[in-house]
This record gives C-alpha cells, sequence and structure tokens, in this order.
C-alpha cells in the first residue's frame, strides 16, 4: 500500500525517518511530505495556506496509481481530511496521529504567534504539560534544531470542504496526549472538537499513550499502529 505521509507544523519528511523503515519492513511504500514552504528555514513563505498544502498532498495521491492511506500527524489532520475531502475514492483510510478531522470554516491554530509570514515554534513553556510527555532534552534539542517556521496562512486560514463522500473514508485515530476514552466523552457529549470526527461513519480508536509528537518519542511503536491500521484496512 502506497502511504502518503504529512507532517504536522514545524516539521518536513525528515521528521518520519524512525517511523518508515517499518512501514517499508512490512511491505509498505511510505511516502513522507516537506510541504510549500517547509523546505528550509529561508524558504519563501508569503501567500501560503491551509489550501496549498492541500493541494500539494492531493497531488501526491494523484501521482499514485489506486488507492492510498493517508497519515497526517498534528496539524497535518486538517490537511488530509481535506485530502480526504477532495479525492475520497482515492483514499483507502485517512490515519490522524493525534489529530483528527477539521471541519467546514474552522481553523488549526489562530493563536499561534506568527512573524511575519511564518510561525517559529513557540518555547517548550507555551505547550501544555501532555505535548511534552517522553519528550526529554535530547530530543527536544532534535526538534528545536530542525523546525522550520509554520506558513502563517496553514495555521490561520479556514477549512472549506465540498464533498460529503469524505464521511465514508474509515478512518483511525491514534491517540497519543489524550485517551481516546475521552475523545469518545466529547462525542457523546456533542462537543463541537469532534463534531466533524463524529460523522465520520467508520472510526476506529488506538491509543498510544506519549506527548504530541509519538514519531519522535515511540516511533517503532507509532509505525506498528500505522502498520496495523493499514493492515485492517486491506483484509
Amino acid at each position: 500500500m502506497d502511504i502518503i505521509l504529512v507532517p504536522g507544523f514545524w516539521l518536513d519528511a525528515s521528521s518520519w525517518e524512525e517511523v518508515t523503515p517499518a512501514l517499508e519492513a512490512a511491505g509498505h511504500r511510505p511516502h513522507p511530505l516537506t510541504l510549500p514552504g517547509m523546505e528550509a528555514m529561508d524558504a519563501d513563505r508569503s501567500g501560503i495556506g491551509l489550501r496549498d498544502h492541500i493541494n500539494a498532498v492531493t497531488a501526491a495521491v494523484d501521482n499514485l496509481d489506486g488507492k492510498v492511506v493517508l497519515v497526517g500527524h498534528s496539524g497535518g489532520g486538517a490537511i488530509i481530511h481535506g485530502v480526504v475531502d477532495a479525492r475520497p475514492d482515492k483514499v483507502e483510510r485517512a490515519i490522524y496521529v493525534d489529530s483528527g478531522p477539521l471541519g467546514e470554516g474552522d481553523v488549526i491554530n489562530n493563536q499561534l504567534r506568527a512573524d511575519g509570514d511564518g510561525i517559529p515554534l513557540p518555547p517548550w513553556e507555551d505547550f501544555e504539560d501532555a505535548d511534552l510527555v517522553d519528550l526529554d532534552e535530547g530530543l527536544r534539542k532534535a526538534f528545536r534544531s530542525r523546525a522550520v517556521p509554520e506558513p502563517k496562512g496553514v495555521a490561520y486560514d479556514p477549512q472549506h470542504l465540498h464533498d460529503t463522500r469524505r464521511y465514508e473514508v474509515p478512518a483511525t485515530v491514534i491517540a497519543c496526549e489524550f485517551p481516546s476514552s475521552l475523545l469518545r466523552e466529547w462525542i457523546d457529549a456533542g462537543h463541537p472538537f469532534v463534531a466533524e470526527l463524529a460523522r465520520i461513519r467508520e472510526v476506529e480508536y488506538v491509543d498510544l499513550p506519549t506527548g504530541h509528537w509519538p514519531q519522535f518519542t515511540k516511533p517503532q511503536e507509532l509505525a506498528r499502529a500505522i502498520v496495523k491500521a493499514v493492515d485492517r484496512t486491506r483484509h
């Protein structure tokens, strides 16, 4: 199976480097992406918005024969949901890594502080404790050294969706910061944060307790969870 890996904010294709070997060993073809404006610290981020990232991933889908699995970490979850909406017939499964689908009119995070056209990785004290579980000093240093400012428009632009067939595409949520039981409680309570997730016909939940960046803190466990989700899709 072709597996397109979409990184979260501040990260490029290399952020998946400890996850992809296990996917390849299982016989799959991983395609980690670096999205527009994320190529380098000095990349031009002016005018790049959420739709540009969705279009870039959609182009990657179109370049592959047959159906694909999409994996989106953090803000990448909003991006892959936009791709599911754009190509519902091409996506076998959407896997949300500590993330979820972003609904019509919603934004990923317009509270993040921008510096010009980009949003630098905030200081660690700006994150919740749950974000940083297992992210030790060495991992924090490595993360910060590789972090690229996120294009402001990706975080601030509203999501626009058009095709209700997106709800027919099976989804897997790999829950890290918060247990999946909490997501289910929010769905049962009608919480707006999970309104789009609640509309998807088939959702499975996988618990992988760690912080917000399992590709760094628990890459082997994350890879196994992705492989299991893909294998369930194929059988």
